[in-house]
C-alpha cells in the first residue's frame, strides 16, 4: 500500500510540476484535473493505510480460530473507483498510454474526453469545494490559527500568520465520499478495472 501512496504522490507532483510550464498552459485544465484525482486517492489510499495500521486491536483468544480476512477489500474498492474512472473518462488508458507518439491537438482531444468523464465522476461521488473562495491572483490573507492542510504558504515567510499573499491556487476540499462499496472482493486477487474486450464475428 505504501508504495501506491508514493506513487500516487510522485504522479501529483509530476503533475503540478506540468503546470508550471508555460507550454503546458493549453493543458492547464485536464492537467489540474488529473492532479487533484490523484490527489484523492492519494488521501484514500492514505486512509486506508491508517485504518489497517490502527493500533489497540483486541487480543484474540488462541482457542478461537482468527475470522478469514476480506482479501484485499480496501484495495479493491480503490480499484472499483478507478474502474469508475476508466469507465466514465478512459483515464487509465489515457495515463497507460504513451502520449509522446501524439501531437498536441490529438492529445488536447483525448484529455478532453478524460476531464468530462472524470469531472463527472467527481461530482457524482464528491462534493468538491474551493478552500479559499478568493479568484486565483487576488490579495488574501491567510488568518493565525489556519489548518495547515488547507493553505500552503510559499515564498519569503517571515514571522507568524497572520500572512498577506497573492493566492496562486484557491485549493479543493470534499465535504462527503459516496464512493461504491464491494459487499465481497474476489478471493486472493483485486476485481478487473476493465475487461478485455473480444469481438466475436
Amino acid at each position: 500500500m505504501k508504495y501506491c501512496l508514493l506513487i500516487c504522490a510522485a504522479l501529483v507532483v509530476a503533475f503540478n510540476g506540468l503546470l508550471l510550464l508555460p507550454a503546458m498552459r493549453e493543458h492547464a485544465t485536464p492537467l489540474a484535473a488529473a492532479a487533484l484525482v490523484i490527489a484523492l486517492l492519494t488521501a484514500l489510499l492514505a486512509l486506508l493505510t491508517g485504518a489497517k495500521a490502527a493500533p489497540n486491536a483486541p487480543p484474540v483468544a488462541a482457542a478461537v480460530p482468527p475470522p478469514a480476512p476480506a482479501a484485499n477489500q480496501a484495495e479493491a474498492e480503490i480499484v472499483a473507483f478507478f474502474a469508475l474512472l476508466q469507465e466514465k473518462g478512459r483515464f487509465v488508458d489515457f495515463l497507460m498510454d504513451d502520449v509522446t507518439a501524439y501531437d498536441d491537438a490529438q492529445v488536447g482531444a483525448a484529455a478532453r474526453v478524460v476531464h468530462q468523464g472524470c469531472r463527472e465522476v467527481l461530482r457524482e461521488h464528491f462534493k468538491i469545494t474551493p478552500v479559499s473562495g478568493a479568484a486565483e491572483g487576488s490579495r488574501v490573507t491567510v488568518p493565525a490559527g489556519y489548518a495547515a492542510e488547507e493553505y500552503r504558504v510559499v515564498g519569503k515567510i517571515g514571522g507568524g500568520a497572520p500572512f498577506t499573499g497573492t493566492i496562486l491556487h484557491r485549493g479543493w476540499r470534499t465535504e462527503y465520499v459516496k464512493l461504491p462499496r464491494i459487499i465481497q472482493a474476489v478471493e486472493g486477487r483485486l476485481p478487473a478495472i476493465a475487461p478485455a474486450e473480444v469481438e466475436l464475428k
